[in-house]
């Protein structure tokens, strides 16, 4: 499935939540912490088979910055230090309409 693009990319510092919003209308506001444990990259999801590693202790995670990676992604530059992984279009708006799952 190919996921829209992403009209509007808000964070909201105090909530730390980010927020996407699609031509569509709809909406999805997805916490900083659910982003950062849920981050696509190696060095969270591991080189395949059993190699994830769990992530804890980010509750107080917040983001320093976004830059988008061409026109398919976004870079979440997290304030823990963690900028590796590469959040895709569909990605985010998987775990947006995922999210109580």
């Amino acid at each position: 499935m190919n996921a829209p693009t992403p009209t509007r990319v808000h964070y909201h510092k105090q909530a730390r939540e980010l927020e996407l919003g699609y031509a569509s209308g709809d909406t999805y506001r997805l916490p900083v912490e659910f982003l950062r444990v849920y981050s696509p990259s190696a060095e969270v999801r591991g080189h395949g088979g059993d190699t994830a590693v769990l992530q804890v202790g980010k509750k107080e995670v917040g983001l320093q910055n976004i830059t988008q990676a061409g026109n398919y992604a976004l870079k979440l530059h997290f304030d823990d230090g963690h900028d590796s992984g590469l959040f895709s279009w569909n990605y985010p708006f998987d775990l947006a309409t995922h999210q109580d799952a």
